[in-house]
């Protein structure tokens, strides 16, 4: 290789899925794994976007609805509902998805930082934006969103 090559990286996986009609994305290696929603136990006292409690695979997993949590109105999940068990600084938490069915490599350099006219806009757990084909999709930070509901996850 001569000076000045740069070598491409590789593109890193992405898990992408659906809230309120916006795409958004998260890395692979953050997601556990993604479900059917199945019965939600609710919560008493709980924040309005804490959905409840659910049981997956021998563990007492809190719920997070994306949707209420992005200042969106509560949707009645169906079928197409999925809940991406997601891993963040040794806490499992569920965030219910209106759907959730895309595995996708993207390259870093497609990855652009948010502006600052969505910042404003709760783009504070935004990490960046992709163009991908015909579609913008939002890279989710996830120690972001997870941020105010760490009592809850605990």
């Amino acid at each position: 290789m001569e000076t000045g090559e740069t070598v491409a990286s590789a593109p890193s996986p992405y898990i992408l899925f659906n809230v309120a009609g916006a795409t958004y994305a998260l890395p692979s290696r953050q997601v556990r794994h993604v479900e059917m929603v199945e019965q939600v136990t609710s919560v008493p006292n709980a924040a309005p976007f804490v959905e409840g409690v659910v049981f997956s695979r021998g563990q007492v997993v809190p719920v997070i609805n994306l949707r209420v949590r992005f200042g969106f109105e509560r949707g009645r999940p169906d079928l197409r509902a999925r809940l991406l068990v997601v891993e963040d600084a040794g806490r499992m938490v569920g965030l219910l998805a209106d759907e959730a069915r895309e595995f996708m490599p993207i390259q870093d350099a497609a990855i652009h930082p948010p502006s600052d006219a969505i910042d404003g806009l709760g783009g504070n757990y935004l990490e960046g934006v992709a163009m991908l084909d015909d579609r913008i999709v939002l890279i989710l930070n996830l120690t972001r969103v997870l941020g105010a509901v760490a009592n809850v996850a605990s």
